[in-house]
């Protein structure tokens, strides 16, 4: 059977909500950033369902003793935000995964050419391959950021399978490359946007997401 890249659009309540707040242009930064805080945690959540590894023990109740399926603690798991804006969704990520790694990769966009650079660099020089990955980032837009932030991933012995990528909004061209490129890969995101225009942006979108984090 070929192996396809698998795109969620969760249909919870939360996440349409917190989804049109990040959308609306009058919402504050403070709201803002609330709202891609609660996108993290909702996202994370879903992302989490039959991917964190668990195995099977048995606990005493006050009563008896029963089965019980807890968190494998031995398996690593890691989440990567993408800097700036993927700190956003980390916030919320991180209440559900208290116990994973946190390591930081920062990419700037050229806005004229559109193509990444990375200017910080917090990843370890090998993963564990059992390692769990989150990524964070709000935008899957044109694709460089993430296939970048991928091939650094893979490079250091991350296995796509298990990997999960929480965003905001996701549009095609991103999609296709990631497709092309890691066909095991999931992604979770809140909608998906069909439109990139010319300055890489996701249209209709929700702007710049690190700008309106960060209210700068």
């Amino acid at each position: 059977m070929t192996v396809q890249l698998r795109v969620y659009v969760p249909p919870h309540p939360l996440i349409k909500h917190w989804l049109a707040v990040a959308r609306d242009a009058a919402t504050p930064s403070v709201l803002f950033r609330s709202a891609i805080t609660e996108l993290g945690r909702w996202l994370t959540y879903e992302a989490a369902r039959e991917w964190l590894p668990t195995e099977e023990t048995v606990v005493q109740t006050p009563l008896d003793s029963c089965p019980a399926t807890v968190i494998n603690p031995q398996i690593p798991v890691a989440v990567v935000p993408i800097l700036r804006a993927g700190l956003g969704l980390l916030e919320g990520a991180q209440t559900l995964l208290p116990l994973a790694s946190i390591y930081h990769l920062g990419l700037v966009r050229d806005e004229e050419t559109l193509e990444p650079s990375c200017y910080l660099n917090k990843l370890p020089a090998k993963f564990d391959p059992q390692t769990r990955v989150l990524i964070t980032d709000p935008m899957l837009a044109t694709g460089g950021s993430i296939m970048t932030a991928m091939a650094e991933l893979v490079q250091r012995g991350v296995d796509p399978g298990l990997t999960r990528i929480v965003c905001v909004v996701a549009a095609p061209p991103a999609l296709q490359k990631l497709s092309a490129a890691y066909p095991g890969l999931i992604i979770y995101t809140a909608t998906i946007d069909e439109v990139v225009n010319n300055q890489g942006f996701i249209v209709p979108g929700l702007g710049d997401a690190g700008d309106r984090i960060f209210g700068t």
